[in-house]
């Protein structure tokens, strides 16, 4: 991004931009992390930022009072899933990333595959558990699993599992983070994940841990995660991830700016695993990672992302 652009958006922001961030959901600390760093980004570019916490019962009333725009860094419910961006539209205040429906849809995982499912995009095969769900079953089916809570980040309450017994565990876990649990057909091969900006993808990043999945500890706290860009990918192979990872995207409806995670299998099919609308924004998450590679460091990508929201018709 360029000073005469930088200094463009400046101009057009008539208060200072409010970066939404703690928030009470399961990624509150993560949460943090990102908003820190983007008021940081913001500021050293000569933006007026404040850093707002959701978790203050007031912080409804505190933008409605002093801020038009509103840089969202919230992760996980009551964030993430429609609920402040419902509110913030009925207020009229711009905010950056998707809109209610699509920022609702795309924080369901189940949700998201049964869409996925019903235009025929490729995910993996998937069914909803309960209490009274055929254990032996499944894994007779899918031989290894992954159990899901509907409608959490980070990999909480998420599971790995081979046997009955192990897939019963972890449906009773994650039935603690969300009502709706899904376990997912397990696909061995390779992890992919591709951020979208503003109608462009950018490139691949391969996800390599020797944890038994890329869970939140190989995300947030292993010092051996290995994140591969360029991703190893053909040309090809990663335009047509790309060209894959958009198209998931538009079908949730999502806008501005997020990231598309895929599997892909030892014959090379891709298998979208789901869409996150506010992915993590520290100078060391996936989508800061790719956006260098792009040539975009991380202050104009902030900068990028909220010129889209302030300007942009939703």
């Amino acid at each position: 991004m360029t000073m005469a652009t930088t200094v463009s958006l400046k101009e057009t922001l008539t208060t200072p931009v409010a970066v939404l961030l703690g928030g009470c959901s399961q990624e509150r600390e993560v949460s943090l992390d990102s908003g820190e760093a983007i008021l940081k980004a913001l500021t050293q570019q000569g933006i007026d930022a404040v850093a707002v916490d959701t978790a203050a019962d007031d912080w409804l009333q505190n933008v409605v009072a002093n801020y038009k725009h509103c840089f969202i860094a919230l992760h996980g419910k009551q964030g993430e899933d429609g609920t402040v961006q419902g509110a913030l539209e009925m207020l009229g205040v711009s905010y950056t990333g998707s809109g209610v429906l699509a920022s609702a849809l795309g924080m369901d995982k189940l949700r998201t595959k049964q869409l996925w499912q019903g235009i025929g995009f490729p995910t993996p095969a998937f069914e909803t558990l309960s209490a009274d769900s055929d254990w032996q079953g499944i894994i007779d089916r899918w031989g290894e699993a992954m159990v899901k809570p509907s409608c959490e980040g980070s990999s909480i309450g998420m599971a790995r599992v081979n046997n009955a017994e192990q897939l019963k565990a972890a449906y009773e876990h994650a039935a603690d983070f969300d009502e709706r649990v899904l376990a997912e057909q397990w696909v061995t091969g390779a992890e992919y994940t591709v951020a979208i900006l503003n109608g462009r993808a950018l490139p691949a990043i391969g996800l390599e841990t020797d944890n038994y999945f890329y869970d939140y500890d190989a995300k947030y706290k292993s010092d051996d995660t290995r994140y591969l860009c360029p991703c190893g990918l053909s040309e090809d192979k990663e335009q047509e991830l790309q060209s894959l990872a958009l198209e998931a995207f538009s079908s949730v409806g999502c806008k501005g700016w997020g990231r598309v995670d895929f599997m892909q299998d030892k014959q090379g099919q891709f298998y979208a695993l789901e869409v996150n609308t506010v992915p993590g924004m520290t100078s060391h998450s996936l989508v800061p990672m790719a956006a260098k590679a792009a040539g975009i460091d991380f202050e104009s990508l902030v900068a990028e992302i909220l010129k889209d929201s302030v300007s942009g018709v939703r």
